[in-house]
């Protein structure tokens, strides 16, 4: 038997069973209800709304089989043997982010393929893999921030089982799971829900119509969300989301959305016994975000923290362009190593206006923000999606994930990060729709063509060879130039774990000081020191080090209070 139930507050709603139309009944609460003795797991349905005449899939849809315009089918979470019961979970602090997209991370690009190469991310020494939106969405592929099957997973990567499927695999090889999700609107095709009831707003963020949290029956709105975020740390056992754009979130309600997951997420990893991570992406700078709710904060574990990035991607590289312009400099390296952001209640030039907020470094620990070299946008977001290791000389390659992964930060890598992949990662739709898929060809092209470059030289995001450029080649992994990568990332991955000064979250306890293209970050016992030049540096650590724990170049020489680097190169030195 199966209870089909949808709010649709001022409408009435018909079940469509085959070719049968069935009424339902209303409850006061705004939402329809009926029970089907016949109708088990496996039987496909819709609802039939008085404006339309096809039957439309179930917001709360769990399977959408034939994708985001088909039926919907009844699916039951309880039959899939999990095989995870002993899994207690990973907390967010001290480990290691991986992110990946599951259409590109391989060349099947589905769930269980994905899972064959689990044995990689746990030998590299992540902690949390971290998918990009696997919910469903139009098209065959996708970034995923298109989505707009909250409850169900995209069926070209493998459907609901798939991804229990994922992991579950994830789980045994000691991996944590992280999904992100997108909140913050609906995809451009496929978005049935809004026809139901008042999921939208009057107003607009960049991505399309803002979700209603806080106008009229916005409360049903709100616990769609909810509901959504808890079924996937529940039904999917997954240890963690991502927030996408948490900024575009428009809430003047007593109670921030934010606050409310924070409190709701609590009750359910209590109940489970296992550690749940929120992590927000927001532009905002405001660290209220992940400030205790005792502190007056909304409580989430985590945001992403793109102020680190740039700080590193611009002195590394020369780049200078757009948000890059406050960036660049060493002392804004210092700024964001000691204190997370650079933009905190000071003036931004690309916004012109003063951007952010402090961050308490005495109370504040740094892994509340997820760092990174590389993730999705900062590549695919470039025009040709270019990675670092294309501009980058192996030498000064070596040295951003030095600084990173001995950061105070929560570090994040993005898939073939850690073998200097030579595969691009470009932005690639597969919408059916000839108007919705020019529409896009041509906004991606003017977008970059006002930055300078010819349209002719943006990939077609409609092409599927851009699609299939964007896929990790593996079997490069192995070859020359791109071992000896890995191998570093390896190693620096089991460096920060061996020493517990280098993974240490205490911003106060980090002291940065620089000069002619280098830096020297000291944490605790040890001294990351970095030289940026094309020639050797002296560099003083201000005290003596008594050994080298890990150097990117041979070469290195102590010299009591100071270290010798070789050009372009990165060392990590301890004390007594």
């Amino acid at each position: 038997m199966t209870t089909f139930e949808v709010w649709a507050p001022d409408k009435p709603v018909k079940l469509r069973l085959g070719s049968e139309d069935r009424e339902m009944e209303r409850g006061e609460d705004g939402w329809w209800r009926l029970e089907v003795p016949s109708a088990g797991p496996g039987t496909d349905y819709g609802y039939v709304l008085p404006e339309v005449e096809r039957p439309l899939p179930d917001p709360r849809s769990a399977w959408q089989p034939a994708g985001v315009h088909g039926p919907s089918r009844v699916y039951d979470h309880a039959a899939f043997r999990w095989t995870d019961a002993a899994w207690t979970g990973r907390q967010l602090p001290g480990s290691v982010l991986y992110e990946l997209h599951i259409g590109t991370f391989t060349p099947e690009g589905t769930f269980d393929a994905a899972v064959e190469r689990l044995d990689h991310l746990a030998e590299l020494g992540v902690d949390l893999v971290e998918l990009l939106p696997v919910n469903a969405f139009n098209g065959e592929y996708n970034w995923g921030y298109d989505g707009v099957g909250w409850f169900a997973p995209h069926e070209a990567y493998g459907g609901p089982d798939g991804l229990k499927r994922f992991v579950d695999a994830a789980h045994a090889k000691g991996l944590g799971v992280v999904l992100d999700v997108v909140y913050n609107h609906f995809g451009p095709s496929g978005a049935y829900a809004p026809m139901f009831a008042p999921y939208l707003s009057a107003r607009s963020n960049p991505w399309g119509a803002s979700v209603n949290l806080d106008g009229p029956l916005s409360g049903g709105v709100r616990r769609y969300i909810v509901d959504s975020v808890l079924m996937w740390l529940r039904d999917y056992h997954v240890d963690g989301l991502r927030l996408d754009a948490v900024h575009a979130f428009v809430d003047h309600s007593t109670i921030h959305l934010l606050e409310q997951l924070t409190v709701e997420v609590e009750s359910l990893a209590t109940h489970l016994g296992r550690p749940l991570s929120l992590i927000a992406e927001s532009d905002l700078n405001d660290p209220r975000l992940i400030t205790p709710r005792e502190a007056g904060g909304y409580g989430l574990q985590a945001q992403w923290d793109d102020d680190v990035h740039h700080a590193l991607h611009t002195l590394l590289t020369g780049e200078r362009q757009g948000y890059y312009g406050d960036f660049g400099s060493l002392d804004s390296l210092q700024t964001v190593l000691e204190g997370a952001f650079l933009h905190a209640n000071t003036w931004s030039s690309f916004r012109q206006r003063v951007h952010g907020r402090p961050v308490d470094r005495h109370r504040i620990p740094g892994h509340r923000f997820v760092a990174y070299l590389q993730n999705h946008d900062q590549i695919g977001n470039r025009a040709v999606g270019d990675r670092i290791s294309a501009t980058l000389s192996p030498g000064l390659l070596k040295v951003g994930a030095t600084l990173l992964l001995t950061s105070p930060f929560t570090p994040m890598l993005f898939m073939g990060e850690e073998w200097a992949a030579g595969s691009p990662w470009q932005f690639f739709t597969s919408h059916p729709e000839p108007e919705l898929a020019e529409a896009v060809r041509t906004g991606r092209r003017r977008e970059f063509g006002g930055h300078g470059w010819a349209e002719a030289d943006v990939p077609d995001p409609q092409d599927r060879a851009t699609f299939q450029r964007s896929k990790l080649d593996w079997a490069e992994r192995d070859k020359p130039g791109h071992a000896e990568i890995l191998e570093l990332y390896r190693t620096l991955i089991a460096l920060r774990r061996a020493h517990a000064d280098l993974s240490d979250p205490w911003l106060d306890k980090v002291a940065v000081w620089h000069g002619d293209r280098y830096v020297v970050v000291r944490r605790g016992r040890c001294a990351v020191v970095a030289n940026l030049a094309a020639e050797p540096r002296t560099v003083s650590v201000r005290a003596v080090p008594d050994r080298v724990l890990f150097a990117t170049e041979p070469d290195v020489v102590l010299q009591r209070d100071r270290v010798e680097l070789p050009p372009e190169s990165a060392v990590v030195v301890a004390f007594r």
